[in-house]
């Protein structure tokens, strides 16, 4: 039975669905569940352009709150989750990694139909395949079986935003000056192209291959707008450079030439993007407590734990952007951290308001037992705990040695404490020892 050209599987009919189709890509759902009605018409269009195209790829989908033996035999923990079976395989699915749109889904199950590599014959397919698209990657292989090209292969199935070919004949490692296995990034802009030869005593890295070209398929420097901004936060690069401009300024536009010239030598290390303070950047704001009237400026954000960076002034040459990130590389620059301005009455209230500024001679008091919420104001659950907290504060505005208090952690930021959740306690003890 089919529903919009999904194929709807359960315990009786699952077995005869592995053995007619060669390549099964199989959503795990619960009708409950949000993310799989939202998943739901895009996963139908994708089984409609398969079937356009007399792919052997099918979709079919197991409602994982019913079929309770399917759900317990594939491990489902969570909704949706889509699993690839293959030539009917049941004990080794292959966890989908994709993107959750009908395009993502189409391709990357075109990817694992057919060759996930266009075999390139001659010098006219090969300048071809590379001019067609602005990034393509193709790999030089002077065997195409050995365990190298299989890991490419295994890359150009993982790697789907990108078209892959390969080529083993003589005259394209002659037409492309190359003597030895190599993979080439093309692209049409910054370098135009990139070469990773391979290791001959390591071989192939799959994982560090995807790395490398997912870094390098990057612009130099990216503007951070709507299309790219998934790019930006997927890139898994630690560090990203800021420079803050107004787009309508044609003296801050001259700026990105020396951040343009900066950038080349921390590829993979540090992703540099212009954003534009009037435009898709005004949202990013806040967060570095900047408004459009600060630009131009620049900032270092180190990814893993959002510790901002500024320079002691904005300084817009090559040589001063160098120096100042290789300096924050090496430990030697403190981060920047936000903080509020106290305010006036901050401590004469049942629960004291704490900023930046002042969290450290109130927490760490050695005379005093301090109890600090850390909250953002857009948090629900922070809102559905304010009136506790008060109460609590309440109680305890008598004791000498007891402060309630709580802290704004979008807009203060402290040295040695990260908050990745709200709300956040913490109790710092009286004493010595800054203990939390």
């Amino acid at each position: 039975k089919e529903e919009d050209g999904v194929l709807v599987l359960h315990e009786h009919n699952f077995a005869r669905a592995l053995s007619e189709h060669r390549l099964l890509l199989v959503e795990f759902y619960a009708p409950w569940c949000g993310h799989c009605q939202r998943l739901a018409p895009a996963f139908a269009q994708a089984a409609a352009a398969l079937r356009n195209e007399s792919s052997p790829a099918w979709l079919g989908k197991v409602d994982a709150t019913a079929q309770v033996a399917l759900a317990s035999e594939f491990g489902i923990t969570s909704y949706p989750m889509l699993k690839l079976f293959r030539d009917g395989n049941r004990t080794h699915p292959v966890a989908y990694t994709g993107r959750m749109d009908a395009e993502g889904i189409v391709r990357w199950m075109q990817r694992r139909s057919g060759p996930s590599a266009t075999l390139l014959q001659d010098t006219d397919t090969a300048a071809a395949f590379v001019s067609s698209q602005d990034l393509v990657v193709v790999g030089f292989f002077k065997d195409l079986e050995s365990e190298a090209a299989q890991a490419f292969y295994d890359v150009a199935s993982e790697v789907v935003d990108m078209p892959f070919g390969v080529a083993e004949a003589a005259e394209l490692f002659q037409a492309y000056g190359l003597s030895a296995d190599t993979i080439c990034l093309f692209k049409k802009f910054d370098e135009g192209r990139t070469d990773f030869p391979v290791d001959p005593v390591r071989g192939l890295d799959a994982a560090e291959l995807t790395q490398l070209l997912r870094v390098h398929s990057l612009e130099l420097v990216m503007e951070f707008t709507n299309e790219t901004s998934n790019q930006i936060f997927s890139a898994r690069i630690p560090h990203h450079m800021l420079l803050f401009l107004n787009k309508s300024s044609s003296a801050q536009l001259t700026l990105r030439d020396g951040f343009r010239a900066a950038a080349g030598a921390f590829r993979g290390k540090v992703l540099f993007v212009v954003v534009d303070v009037t435009g898709y950047g005004a949202d990013v704001l806040p967060f570095f407590g900047l408004t459009p009237a600060d630009a131009p400026t620049l900032r270092l954000v180190k990814m893993e734990n959002n510790r901002k960076y500024r320079m002691d002034q904005d300084t817009f040459s090559d040589t001063a952007i160098r120096t100042f990130i290789q300096a924050v590389l090496d430990g030697k620059v403190k981060p920047h951290l936000l903080s509020a301005e106290p305010p006036e009455d901050w401590d004469t209230q049942p629960v004291k308001v704490l900023v930046g500024k002042t969290f450290e001679q109130v927490a760490f008091d050695e005379t005093k037992n301090v109890f600090v919420k850390f909250y953002a104001p857009w948090c629900s659950h922070c809102q559905a705990m304010a009136a506790a907290w008060e109460e609590l504060g309440e109680r305890y505005k008598d004791h000498e040695d007891i402060v309630i208090a709580e802290l704004d952690a979008t807009a203060n930021e402290l040295e040695n404490i990260t908050i990745n959740g709200f709300p956040t306690l913490h109790y710092f003890p009286a004493g010595p020892g800054r203990k939390v």
